[in-house]
């Protein structure tokens, strides 16, 4: 028993040393801010499919999306005027349904990091061609892809506009407009 445990520790008197330091590494490269990624484009939706891709790739490094960031899309629903006459858009976060004499539809998105996909869903019985054109054309949409890190900001409520605006510092003139 004595060999056995004089053995045991002269293998961790042995394992536990340690050698030259060496000398230290090169510098590592400055890490970039994690930014959030804007964009807005006007969409026209058309039969059969009454869908549209947006790729990142036509507009941003495709290496800045990451595979947990979230993509968030809302649409230019409304515009209005403050108390001095300005005008204000209404943004409101997707999906957004709403009612028609003919029933209801909604705008819609899925996203991976490569791509939006934003549609208009609605249940079986739904005629989309009974949209008008105010419905289908120039529909103006802005997606905001936000770094996980954002996520974790007790005060980022996705669901207001201005409060991801306020959260991730992005204003009107950082929306990439997307032809």
């Amino acid at each position: 028993m004595k060999k056995l445990l004089l053995l045991l520790l002269s293998a961790t008197v042995l394992i536990s040393c340690e050698g030259d330091q060496g000398p230290p590494g090169p510098p590592g490269r400055d890490g970039l801010a994690l930014l959030p990624l804007s964009f807005e484009q006007t969409l026209n939706f058309s039969a059969p499919d009454y869908e549209n891709f947006i790729f990142y790739d036509d507009f941003v490094n495709i290496n800045e999306v990451g595979v947990n960031d979230m993509t968030l899309v809302y649409i230019l629903f409304d515009q209005t005027t403050d108390n001095q006459g300005n005008p204000l858009d209404v943004w409101r976060l997707l999906p957004q349904s709403l009612y028609s004499d003919f029933g209801e539809y909604q705008y819609n998105y899925d996203a991976t990091n490569l791509d939006v996909r934003v549609f208009l869903d609605g249940p079986a019985s739904t005629d989309f061609n009974l949209l008008g054109p105010a419905d289908l054309e120039n529909q103006t949409f802005r997606v905001v892809i936000l770094p996980v890190d954002f996520l974790n900001n007790p005060n980022l409520d996705v669901s207001d506009y201005n409060s991801v605006m306020q959260v991730t510092g992005l204003d009107d003139s950082d929306f990439t407009k997307v032809e």
